[in-house]
């Protein structure tokens, strides 16, 4: 009986102990917004057209940036073909995948939106 206490209490801690790292693992999420740049944000500097704009601050070194409603989010990632989908998606709707940390999106993915 002594032991299969011990090896039930045993269980518990070791089931306890894996689980934890899931539980403090960040949640990836969906964004759907607008392709912009982290300097402009919602509204381009530039006149004419908004992704002639973006592009131009991007090659300045702003970072890509998803407008979400009223929130603008930087968005993470030095994947060359993620950087190359945001470019094509420059000032067009998106859907991004990826793990928010305040203002900041680490992205997973993008695609255009539906």
């Amino acid at each position: 009986m002594r032991l299969a206490r011990k090896v039930a209490v045993s269980l518990v801690v070791l089931l306890g102990a894996a689980l934890i790292p899931a539980s403090f693992a960040a949640k990836v999420q969906t964004f759907t917004g607008t392709v912009s740049d982290a300097m402009c944000g919602a509204k381009h500097m530039m006149p004419g057209d908004d992704a002639a704009c973006l592009r131009a601050c991007v090659k300045k070194g702003s970072q890509y940036a998803l407008v979400v409603g009223e929130k603008v989010y930087t968005l993470d990632t030095s994947d060359k073909a993620t950087l190359d989908t945001l470019d094509k998606l420059a000032a067009a709707k998106a859907t991004v995948k990826g793990e928010a940390d305040g203002d900041t999106i680490k992205v997973a993915s993008v695609t255009a939106a539906k």
